[in-house]
């Protein structure tokens, strides 16, 4: 992960998958708001489990990346089979990745075979896996000293709202803010991995005083000055600011827009149905006041008995 491309693929990966939450939670809120259930993920119209197939597939590639692929000799440990203090974090990068393709998994096995708790279940692997992720990221085992430090303990922040919101939602399933709070979360994971992965790793975008320096197999930006580092993290501090806004006023923009288009499908259905309503209330009318009419024709034609006679 340690790359501009191991950082901008995942994040990718993050921002499509928290987009997508985020326009199945606001449709779903704005369709039914008053039986709204979160749900965990959602099925598609061209195959039911293509975002958890696209889950499983993106973990899988993520680890035969950071153990098989990446790596020199292509695996990770040495002749004697003995982990490398350079590839610790390679470990840990597809501990993640195992974590999320653990979620998706049995994601579809819970689905296919619906025990009593599979939605609750679920929930909890996806919290275990945000869990996983937050803990290996706070204690990494590569230098995140520095500017990188800086821009991965902010990404912890965010990896900490996605996990308490997921907890959250186990027991606040009815909560739609707690679910649009975590879609958001999760879109603005895959935002901060592609700023930190061109920030880190472009030598044009890499503030004043700092470079690039080569340590372990890897390159990473190094200060020359106190002074320097001191703008550089201020500087990341701003950049995290600026997002995070963007990312709200994206959010809020894409609800307003999604509310609007799907509550007015919502109240043109109403409409149809009033109508088909009166419809069928005039019709009856109709058809009363024609049987009424029939009544009264059959009375003038009908002659009383003399009973005389």
């Amino acid at each position: 992960m340690g790359t501009l491309v191991g950082h901008v693929a995942p994040g990718f990966g993050f921002l499509l998958l928290g987009l997508w939450h985020l326009f199945n939670h606001i449709k779903l809120h704005a369709l039914h708001p008053n039986s709204y259930t979160s749900s965990p993920w959602f099925p598609t119209s061209i195959l039911r489990y293509l975002e958890l197939f696209l889950i499983m597939v993106a973990s899988s590639l993520s680890i035969a990346m950071e153990l098989f692929i990446g790596p020199d000799r292509h695996q990770p440990f040495d002749p004697d089979w003995t982990i490398p203090s350079n590839h610790l974090h390679n470990f840990e990068h597809s501990s993640i990745s195992f974590s999320f393709l653990v979620y998706a998994t049995f994601a579809i096995l819970f689905d296919r075979l619906k025990p009593r708790a599979h939605e609750e279940l679920t929930q909890l692997l996806a919290a275990l896996a945000f869990s996983q992720q937050f803990l290996l990221f706070r204690l990494h085992s590569a230098d995140h000293m520095g500017v990188e430090g800086q821009y991965h303990l902010l990404l912890q922040i965010v990896i900490l709202v996605s996990l308490a919101t997921t907890l959250i939602g186990i027991a606040l399933p009815k909560s739609f803010l707690i679910s649009f709070v975590r879609s958001a979360s999760i879109f603005f994971q895959g935002v901060w991995f592609i700023v930190m992965g061109f920030a880190l790793w472009t030598p044009q975008l890499i503030p004043k005083g700092c470079h690039m320096n080569l340590e372990e197999g890897h390159s990473v930006v190094r200060c020359g000055s106190e002074s320097a580092l001191r703008r550089a993290k201020s500087l990341v501090n701003l950049q995290f600011s600026w997002f995070l806004g963007a990312v709200i006023i994206f959010s809020m923009v894409f609800y307003l827009v999604l509310v609007r288009k799907y509550e007015e499908k919502v109240e043109y259905k109403f409409l149809i149905i009033e109508e088909d309503d009166n419809d069928d209330v005039e019709s009856q009318k109709k058809q009363q006041l024609e049987e009424s009419e029939s009544f009264l024709h059959m009375g003038k034609g009908f002659q009383p008995i003399d009973m005389e006679r």
